[in-house]
C-alpha cells in the first residue's frame, strides 16, 4: 500500500491514495480559526469505522441475511498529553434488514472486531473499544 501527503497551506494537505483517490486534510494549527476538511486523527477513526462496517456488512451479507443498511457511530477520547492517542472509542452499529436477529448481528461485529478489522485491532493497542447496536426493521 502506497500513499502521498502534500502541504498546502497553512494546515491543509492534500492525500492522494496509492489507487489514485483525493481528500484533503486539515489540522487547526490557528486556535478558533476554522478547518475546511477533517484531521488526521478524525481521518483515523473514520477509517476505522469503515474498516469494521465492511466487515459487518460482509459477514451479514455471506451469512444470507436480509440487510439493508448499516452506521457505525463512533465516539472516541484521546489521551491528554502527546502523542494524543486514542484511549476510548466506542463503536454503536445501526443496522437496517429484514428479519435479522441480534445474535447474527452481534456476531458480525464479533468477528469484526477480533479477527477481521486491522484499524480498530491496532487501535485496541490503546484504547478501549465497545460495541453495541440496533436493529432497525426495514419495509
Amino acid at each position: 500500500m502506497k500513499a502521498s501527503v502534500t502541504w498546502i497551506d497553512g494546515g491543509t494537505y492534500a492525500a492522494e491514495s496509492g489507487s489514485g483517490h483525493g481528500l484533503l486534510m486539515d489540522a487547526p494549527i490557528v486556535a478558533g480559526k476554522p478547518t475546511i476538511a477533517p484531521s488526521p486523527m478524525e481521518l483515523v477513526l473514520i477509517g476505522t469505522g469503515g474498516c469494521t462496517s465492511v466487515d459487518v456488512v460482509s459477514i451479514l451479507q455471506k451469512g444470507r441475511h436480509d440487510v439493508r443498511g448499516c452506521v457505525c457511530r463512533l465516539e472516541s477520547t484521546r489521551a491528554e498529553t502527546p502523542p494524543k492517542v486514542f484511549t476510548r472509542i466506542n463503536m454503536h452499529f445501526i443496522v437496517t434488514g429484514k428479519e435479522l436477529k441480534p445474535e447474527a448481528v452481534q456476531r458480525a461485529i464479533d468477528l469484526s472486531a477480533e479477527k477481521y478489522c486491522s484499524a480498530s485491532i491496532m487501535l485496541a493497542k490503546t484504547a478501549t473499544i465497545t460495541h453495541s447496536f440496533e436493529i432497525v426493521a426495514a419495509d
